[in-house]
């Protein structure tokens, strides 16, 4: 067997329990969750849901990261990844220093065409690609924004800021991501950008999802969406809120608030119907099929996977849809298949997560825990699965 299975979420979550000298049942009561889901989980027998993490992270006080092992650093180690992370840190830091007068910016016209280009390339699941250019990119941007104080300049700053927080957040380097989001958001006030605005919120509350603050990320969404209520009425504004509908239908899915997870996906539902797919507009990939996805998504944060494996088999994926929402996906369904017991399918859909955006599905905590809950289930299964923990890297020191 693979030695991966050894460092999976529950046998963390474990650790640090007895590290704090307590029992299952006392962390259970503690985190408010059921004694059972807990014991399986800290087996590795069922993959360790976003919302159990979240409650357990709270209850013991530690950072989501830490429960899910964030950053990988052996993988990262082996792919060359972990000596790209150091520059976009140091590119992030002189934001507000002006004109760098040992940089020649180029056009305007091409830093946003690079700007775009590393968008795609996120989307296409190129993390490795976007991760290497980012931070050079950043430093000519800043000049250039500071040099000429035009909105365009500061939108393209923003939106290479936004690359280093999709980077960060992929790659799992979580206090990255948040000083992405503080510079995107420096940038969007320059640039006088409501809509930009309430994308800002829209990520910083999935940061708070992450974490399992629901509360506080359902004010940022509120807050969200009364400031794109301040811009001017177009498709461009209707994307990025309906794509703040998605988001808030996954928090109130896992506050187990189904009720009110509904109501946000039928409104975003709604708004699909009338700008259609929108995959490039802010590089959302909003439209009517992030919206089935999305309920495929909800059902399984209400725990409710036999109803999201079906929702998701009579969803289908456009071939020209992003390859990392493709794999994100995936690796959600393949989540749902290992609770309701479908091993064999669990396994076929972590390969298409792998498929679609390799890169992504290495670092995805999902993919990792799926993984551990299929080997821990002691059955036979293809040498292409030993293959595939190799591929996800060795267990962490």
């Amino acid at each position: 067997m693979h030695s991966l299975s050894q460092d999976h979420t529950g046998s963390r979550i474990a650790r640090l329990r007895r590290e704090r000298h307590l029992t299952q049942k006392q962390l259970c009561e503690l985190a408010d969750i059921s004694y059972s889901t807990l014991t399986k989980t800290e087996q590795g027998v069922i993959p360790a849901s976003p919302y159990l993490v979240g409650k357990v992270a709270q209850a013991l006080r530690v950072d989501v990261s830490t429960i899910n092992g964030q950053p990988y650093q052996d993988s990262l180690r082996a792919d060359e990844l972990d000596v790209l992370i150091r520059p976009i840190r140091e590119a992030l830091d002189v934001y507000d220093l002006g004109p760098d007068p040992e940089i020649r910016p180029r056009r305007q016209e091409e830093l946003h065409a690079e700007a775009e280009g590393l968008c795609a390339a996120v989307r296409a699941g190129k993390i490795k690609k976007a991760a290497g250019a980012v931070a050079g990119l950043i430093e000519e941007a800043t000049t250039a924004a500071h040099s000429a104080r035009t909105r365009e300049g500061w939108l393209t700053l923003a939106s290479l800021y936004r690359t280093s927080y999709d980077v960060a957040a992929k790659l799992g380097y979580a206090d990255l991501a948040q000083l992405s989001l503080a510079r995107l958001d420096w940038a969007a006030q320059r640039a006088s950008s409501a809509v930009l605005g309430g994308m800002f919120h829209y990520l910083r509350a999935l940061t708070y999802l992450r974490e399992g603050k629901f509360r506080t990320g359902q004010r940022l969404v509120d807050m969200g969406l009364s400031t794109l209520a301040q811009a001017e009425e177009t498709r461009e504004r209707g994307i990025v809120t309906g794509q703040l509908h998605l988001g808030a239908a996954v928090m109130a899915g896992r506050a187990k608030n189904a009720a009110r997870a509904t109501e946000h996906l039928d409104e975003a539902e709604r708004i699909a119907a009338e700008t259609g797919e929108s995959v490039t507009v802010h590089w959302l990939a909003f439209g009517p099929t992030n919206v089935k996805v999305h309920r495929v998504s909800v059902l399984a944060e209400l725990d409710q996977y036999g109803r999201a494996v079906k929702e998701a088999n009579r969803t289908h994926i456009p071939a020209d849809w992003p390859n990392s929402r493709t794999s994100h996906h995936h690796a959600e369904v393949a989540r749902a298949q290992l609770w309701t017991g479908r091993l064999d399918d669990a396994f076929a859909s972590l390969l298409m997560a792998r498929k679609a955006a390799p890169q992504q599905a290495k670092y995805h905590p999902t993919v990792r825990d799926t993984y551990a809950g299929l080997e821990a289930a002691h059955r036979r299964l293809p040498d292409t699965f030993l293959s595939y923990g190799s591929w996800l890297g060795p267990a962490p020191k």
